[in-house]
């Protein structure tokens, strides 16, 4: 599940677990907690808003829920079950791409698979120095990619080669390699308040600049046309400005 907190004009949305060491997998239960999130963030934004996601304890996400999956009892169930995932994730993917103001991730431990896509729905990533990889775990565990999620990569990460190395090589990504492959803003931090903390000065910096939130989101949009044509997003003119 997740919680909502704001600190000044940045909203910080934790995803939370029973213990430390949760893994925060993406089930449905905890999709509609995160979209249910973001309506409220959306709703009592202004002008000048920012948004954090982070998490508590090892994990900021190990992606879908794949033992909800299996739990079905049966091959088609268990089938079923990791489509209806990938089917309700991509509105969190689609909110957050459109959504009207600044994003971090502000990954705190291991992102792998959908928590590795939901990083790289946010404008910004921070990640740990000392702890944490990037890791796209489809072709170790034998499944394909949904083509939203090829799409988001190819818009993100400009090299082939790194994509390459994530995406058929299952390659685990720590933060400073991270950086240098121009995945996340920076990796400068060694433990999970720190990146908290950068993450939290980033948004306030990126919040005093008060931009029109409608703007900044068409803005985005248009940056990334792939992923936004399959998410059904279309990029919509805007003039935020009264004098023209």
């Amino acid at each position: 599940m997740c919680t909502l907190e704001k600190n000044g004009n940045v909203f910080v949305l934790i995803l939370t677990g029973s213990s430390n060491e949760d893994e925060h997998r993406l089930g449905p239960a905890v999709i509609d907690s995160i979209m249910s999130a973001l309506s409220q963030v959306k709703a009592q934004a202004t002008s000048g808003s920012a948004l954090v996601t982070t998490s508590r304890g090892k994990f900021f996400s190990n992606g879908f829920d794949l033992a909800w999956a299996q739990a079905a009892g049966s091959r088609t169930g268990a089938r079923d079950r990791l489509r209806h995932m990938i089917d309700i994730f991509k509105p969190v993917v689609a909110e957050l791409l459109s959504f009207p103001m600044p994003t971090i991730a502000a990954i705190n431990g291991h992102a792998a698979a959908g928590g590795f896509m939901l990083a790289l729905s946010h404008d910004y990533v921070l990640m740990r120095r000392d702890k944490g990889v990037l890791y796209m775990s489809e072709v170790d565990i034998g499944l394909t990619l949904p083509d939203y999620f090829v799409a988001m990569f190819r818009s993100k990460i400009g090299s082939a080669q790194a994509r390459r190395d994530i995406l058929l090589k299952a390659a685990k990504i720590r933060g400073e390699q991270a950086v240098k492959m121009g995945i996340v803003e920076s990796a400068a931090h060694d433990s999970e308040e720190q990146v908290v903390e950068a993450s939290m000065r980033l948004g306030e910096q990126l919040a005093s600049r008060k931009w029109n939130g409608q703007v900044y989101a068409e803005i985005r949009k248009s940056l990334y046309p792939d992923i936004c044509g399959l998410l059904g997003l279309v990029v919509k003119e805007f003039v935020a400005n009264s004098k023209l």
